[in-house]
This record gives C-alpha cells, structure tokens and sequence, in this order.
C-alpha cells in the first residue's frame, strides 16, 4: 500500500488522471493545499510526494512564504529515498531542492509542442518504451537547470530542459502529461491572459482543437507510475 502525498498550490491545477490511477490501485491520497490553511505531515506518513504546478515561481517566497517551508519538505523527502515526482513548478522546485538553477526561459511555452528524448532517455527504463518524439502539453515560462546526476530525458525547441530523473525515484516533467480535459478546461479559465500572441503561445483554440493527445499523455503518466511503484520503498 502506497501512501501518495500531494503539495497542491492552486486549486485548478491538481492532480489530474493520478487521480484516478490511485484510486484504481486503492492507494490513499493526502494533500498540503497551499492556498488554503494547511500543514505539511511528518515525512514517516507517506511515501511518495507528488509536486504539482501552479503560476507562481520558485523565488517568489515573499509573496508566497510557504514556499521555503515546501522546498525544506521536497529535500528531506528526497533524503529520505521517497518516490518524488514534480510537475512544472514541482519540477522546477525539485531541481532547486537539489542545488539547481531555476529562471526564466528566453520564451514562454504554452499548448500542444512536441518533446524529443534524449538518447539517455532512449535505454533508461523509465522512457525506453516511449517514442522518440510526442506532443505534450506546455504551460510554463520558466526552466531548470538538470540537477548534478541526473538523466537528462527529454527537450523542445522552445526549452533545452523539459525531464530529468535523479536516481531511481526522483522525477521531475516540465509539462503536464496529467491533464485531463476538465483540468485543461482550469487552467485555460484561470490563466487566459497568458494566451498572448508568441512564438510558442497557442491561442485557445489552438489548445482545445489539440485536446484528443490527452489519451496517449494520460497512457504515459500510467505508465511512469506503474514503473516508479515497482521500484523499492
């Protein structure tokens, strides 16, 4: 039995079809909403940590405050050998956790853009049964450093840095193989004003037309969580 927790930082980004993957596999899920009242659990109650997005950035502690607490969470979970997956900010949070570098990209990525694997990627277990290139959904402006280590799994023509896994159980996704429809339909509701005319911004539209790529990425997400829950606790 695995105990999933999440670090939630908006309400309308969420965890998407791991939702439904734990509950198929009876797994219990816990959450830290940091924008609600909320605590972060001692790290003996839980075994994974998933790390969600959310708009913000990782060097915005004075406005959000409960970010250095939330990094400290991330580094001991990491420590202490638990499976930790972040996705967009949560990515970019577990690379600061893990001494990297985050900042801005030289553009803004959003909609449907097609990743590349590297040729790490390619032999390592964890992406091995994925094609060399699929379109993904983006919504970020900013990137990662790969931390010290780490394999280096995927890119974009908008943004080098896109996936990386450290060691066997710490994986961090810039984009958001999660989403749903209803979570995309969120996201575009709450973050409609970033929809502006860009290299690699897709108008509404655009995104929605592109929505039926949301099976093959949920397939991937199953995927990566059936590989990382045979891995030891």
């Amino acid at each position: 039995m695995l105990r999933i927790h999440c670090f939630q930082h908006v309400h309308y980004e969420d965890l998407g079809c791991i939702s439904k993957w734990c509950e198929t596999n009876k797994y219990p899920v816990t959450y830290t909403r940091f924008f609600e009242e909320c605590s972060i659990p001692e790290i003996d109650n839980y075994d994974w940590l998933i790390v969600m997005g959310g708009p913000m950035g990782i060097y915005d502690e004075e406005e959000f405050p409960w970010l250095k607490l939330e990094k400290q969470a991330i580094k001991e979970a990491i420590d202490a050998d638990k499976t930790v997956i972040g996705i967009c900010l949560g990515a970019q949070l577990i690379a600061d956790a893990l001494g990297e570098k985050v900042y801005h990209n030289k553009q803004k990525e959003i909609g449907w853009y097609n990743i590349s694997l590297t040729t790490e990627a390619l032999s390592a277990p964890i992406f091995s049964s994925f094609e060399p290139m699929f379109k993904v959904l983006h919504w970020h402006g900013d990137m990662f450093d790969i931390p010290e280590n780490a394999i280096h799994l995927a890119e974009s023509a908008a943004c080098r840095n896109q996936a990386y896994l450290f060691g066997k159980k710490v994986l961090g996704l810039q984009f958001h193989f999660e989403v749903t429809i209803e979570s995309l339909t969120q996201m575009i509701n709450y973050s409609r004003n970033s929809l502006i005319p860009e290299s690699f911004i897709q108008s509404e539209r655009e995104i929605l037309d592109q929505a039926d790529s949301i099976f093959d990425n949920n397939k991937k997400m199953y995927q990566i969580l059936d590989f990382l829950s045979k891995q030891a606790i």
